[in-house]
């Protein structure tokens, strides 16, 4: 599928004749306080706004709510370089936008819209901007670590010094492919950083019903170094991936980071309508007592907070408005992207 070409520009002339929202919030820094915040909230009222979208059946089939989780992305992703890599979850709208990625066209990208980050292909599970290092979203369980780690590895080969980061839930560390990136890693010294999300359930499984032993005790035994991080606390992810990144760069090899999380919402927004019982209210309830969004909005000044939610909003307003304007990919061309050299599948093989 297309990977993420288009520029600002052409989404300025795109559909409806939207006109793009202000650039400095996507091209501020990241890794300040106020840096940190804009990514956490982004990523917050980014995924309310497309929960909102499913629910007006704006956007097909649903989504992985990320909403909890966001200092995890914004964490780590301020410890990267622009040219570093990343790959991602099925639940990675987060990482994405943390990333750099429009947030214009991921929405669009959700909503399957021709003018979406992949041409309507990916979706929510599956986005992917090769051009500012985003190598995919990846839906089954704990592949993209393999992906990632055969990224930095040729990246590596080729004399760079860019390191990859894979993103991963705790219902990956039991999947051997995991498993497998983690020992080639480690034997070959690859530049990577392996990050658990730890939110305590693969999809409705407890963590402490899945899974015999420590996270980090499967990275350690590879001989990767592993550490536990408050995955709530935004400048404690930045702090903790800054040194995993650097240890990465200067070639001493791979980190692990398990970030212990919490989700606040669905696994998926099919259970807004199922209704699954696998975690009480009173559970819910303690683990949202921490908020990422709510410790590093207290660590920015009120005027700045005020002007970065305005901001977002705004960016916001126009990506629905993008997106709801923006046609439906063409039927005929739902063979084309299948191939790296550009042909195309013969007709009536769909």
């Amino acid at each position: 599928m297309p990977v993420g070409r288009h520029s600002r520009r052409d989404r300025r002339a795109g559909a409806g004749g939207v006109v793009a929202a202000p650039e400095r919030l996507r091209d501020a820094p990241r890794a300040d306080s106020a840096g940190l915040y804009r990514t956490v909230r982004l990523i917050r009222r980014f995924e309310q706004r497309a929960i909102e979208m499913v629910r007006a059946g704006q956007i097909p089939g649903g989504i992985h709510p990320y909403i909890g989780q966001e200092a995890v992305a914004a964490g780590v992703c301020a410890a990267l370089r622009p040219d570093d890599l990343i790959t991602s979850t099925h639940r990675g709208h987060g990482h994405v936008l943390a990333k750099g990625a429009d947030p214009v066209r991921m929405l669009a990208e959700l909503a399957g819209r021709q003018t979406g980050l992949n041409a309507g292909r990916g979706g929510s599970m599956h986005a992917a901007d090769v051009g500012i290092g985003i190598c995919g979203a990846n839906a089954i369980v704990g592949a993209a670590a393999a992906i990632a780690t055969g990224v930095a590895w040729s990246q590596r080969r080729a004399g760079h010094d860019r390191v990859a980061v894979t993103f991963f839930g705790d219902g990956a560390v039991n999947q051997g492919v995991l498993l497998e990136a983690l020992n080639l890693a480690a034997l070959w010294r690859v530049p990577v950083v392996f990050v658990c999300e730890n939110n305590g359930f693969a999809a409705t499984v407890r963590v402490e019903d899945a899974t015999a032993g420590s996270i980090t005790g499967r990275a350690e035994a590879f001989g990767i170094p592993a550490q536990t991080v408050d995955g709530m606390d935004p400048q404690a992810v930045l702090t903790a991936a800054a040194g995993a990144v650097q240890r990465a760069r200067a070639g001493d090899g791979p980190a692990f980071l398990e970030c212990v999380t919490y989700r606040f919402d669905a696994h998926h927004t099919w259970e807004h309508v199922a209704r699954p019982r696998y975690r009480t209210a009173e559970e819910v309830a303690e683990g949202t007592a921490r908020d990422p969004v709510d410790i590093q909005a207290a660590r920015v000044p009120d005027l700045v907070r005020e002007r970065i939610d305005a901001e977002i909003e705004a960016l916001l307003d126009e990506a629905q408005r993008f997106a709801l304007a923006s046609p439906a990919p063409d039927p005929s061309g739902a063979l084309d992207y299948l191939y790296a050299d550009g042909r195309r599948g013969r007709a009536g093989t769909a």
